[in-house]
């Protein structure tokens, strides 16, 4: 028999829909008044009656690790192929020059870029339909059949054309993966996590991202420093592709015991909907989310990859340096989002976006100058940055599932946020590059800081007010 876990799918600071744009909050109301369904089956962020028997809690700990470590492979297959493009360009596309192969695997990776708001409606769907750990399931398989596809596909010389198309079909599902993988996960930990620490749980979803970039360029640094040139060449690119494809193979079967959140009611209501119907009727809801990640979705993508072509181009900062740099401040990232987590529980996801762009707005343009004069000043900007982005990073999964009805989250995530995020954080560093080139110096930063003013105005007046959380029960079963 399936498992459900039976938990409340918001912060203890009501429903998600009491905000402006919300569309379910009569519903939870109603529900609350009439007793409730203590599951949400219909879509609503009920609560139950007073003196209702308690559901049983979901083991929240193992859902956490499933759910953040597949993450974690996913993001990490997902990278290494950009990494991993110089090595085996030539492998696969027969041209005039090293380079031109080169453009050609990276417009292969933008392919992938062009699927994810594909994914992020059909495996949101698929969340809606047949339940989170499904989705979260088919979206891990996808990304390492991709991975596996792309390790074990002989070189242009052996297959011809096939090898390119192989290629090509690989990353269109890892694209269709990485858009799914998204929606179904943010849910997903917002979800299972317990009263009182959905701000923490939320906090894992950026957490996972940062440990599979982390851990792909990482493992794409051994192996350039233990092989030599000819060997990366010849077959050490392959071995970070087929490492993420066994491994999220395996972390496939971790996920097979994780529990499911969304109730049977709630499936079976999203299975008689159209595919587009809970994007119309939550359409101010999928505005908010776009308004929320436009400037967040551009901080990310600069402060990851345009700032240190910056500082190299600006102040000669090495390469390597400027990699560095962008390293150390993930880190510091790293610890920075569940420390964000835990105070958005404490004052409110809508206080910690707003900290987050407001913080940006006045400070983009001088960080900006900062990272283009040296080394320290890059590694100061990344690391400012990126801790104001955690305001954010920690709580985009809690505010986003809290803007839609439980059965329509996977979809109404999907398709805007992958979307959002292919218009406003894959063009930045295009984007970035264009301004240094053609436009005044302070261009690209105005840019941004116009992005962030936009979503905290966003944040201000169309989420939800932060209500006190109340306190943690005390749990003392062993091992809780």
């Amino acid at each position: 028999m399936e498992r459900v876990a039976h938990v409340g799918v918001g912060i203890p600071q009501g429903p998600a829909n009491d905000g402006p744009g919300g569309s379910g909050s009569t519903k939870a109301s109603e529900a609350r008044g009439k007793g409730g369904d203590p599951a949400g089956t219909d879509g609503s962020l009920a609560t139950p009656a007073p003196g209702t028997p308690a559901a049983p809690a979901a083991p929240g700990r193992r859902n956490l690790v499933a759910a953040t470590v597949g993450n974690a492979l996913e993001w990490y297959d997902w990278n290494v192929y950009a990494l991993m493009a110089p090595f085996f360009a030539t492998r696969f596309f027969v041209s005039g020059s090293a380079g031109t192969a080169l453009l050609s695997s990276l417009a292969v990776f933008a392919v992938g870029f062009v699927a994810r708001p594909v994914g992020g409606l059909v495996m949101g769907a698929i969340s809606d339909r047949r339940g989170r750990r499904t989705a979260m399931l088919l979206s891990i398989a996808l990304m390492a059949a991709g991975s596996l596809v792309i390790g074990l596909t002989p070189d242009h010389g052996t297959i011809g054309a096939l090898a390119p198309i192989l290629l090509v079909v690989a990353r269109l599902a890892q694209g269709l993966s990485a858009g799914g993988e998204f929606a179904a996960a943010a849910a997903y930990l917002v979800e299972s996590a317990p009263t009182g620490r959905k701000g923490l749980y939320s906090s894992f979803l950026y957490i996972g991202n940062l440990m599979g970039t982390l851990l792909a360029a990482g493992l794409g640094a051994l192996l350039a420093l233990v092989l030599d040139g000819e060997a990366m060449g010849s077959w050490g690119w392959r071995v970070p592709f087929l490492v993420g494809g066994v491994a999220a193979l395996l972390l496939a079967v971790l996920r097979r015991g994780m529990d499911e959140t969304l109730g049977q009611e709630a499936r079976r209501a999203a299975s008689r909907d159209h595919l587009l119907a809970p994007l119309r009727r939550n359409a101010r809801s999928v505005v908010t989310l776009c308004g929320i990640t436009a400037g967040a979705t551009v901080v990310y993508y600069t402060w990851i990859i345009g700032l240190p072509a910056h500082a190299a181009a600006e102040a000669g900062v090495s390469r390597g340096r400027a990699l560095l740099a962008t390293t150390l401040a993930q880190l510091v990232l790293l610890i920075a989002l569940p420390a964000a987590g835990a105070l958005a529980d404490r004052i409110g996801p809508r206080r910690m976006v707003m900290a987050f762009a407001g913080g940006f707005a006045v400070t983009c343009v001088p960080l900006h100058a900062l990272a283009g004069v040296s080394f320290g000043g890059l590694l100061a900007a990344e690391i400012a940055g990126l801790i104001l982005f955690s305001g954010y990073g920690a709580t985009a999964a809690l505010v986003m599932a809290e803007l839609f009805p439980q059965g329509a989250r996977g979809t109404g995530i999907g398709l805007p946020y992958a979307a959002t995020v292919a218009a406003f954080g894959g063009t930045a560093p295009y984007v970035s590059l264009w301004a240094t080139e053609h436009a005044p110096d302070m261009a690209f930063p105005a840019y941004i800081t116009l992005l962030c003013v936009v979503t905290f105005l966003v944040a201000r007046f169309r989420l939800a007010p932060d209500r006190p959380a109340p306190a943690l029960p005390v749990d003392r079963r062993p091992g809780a």
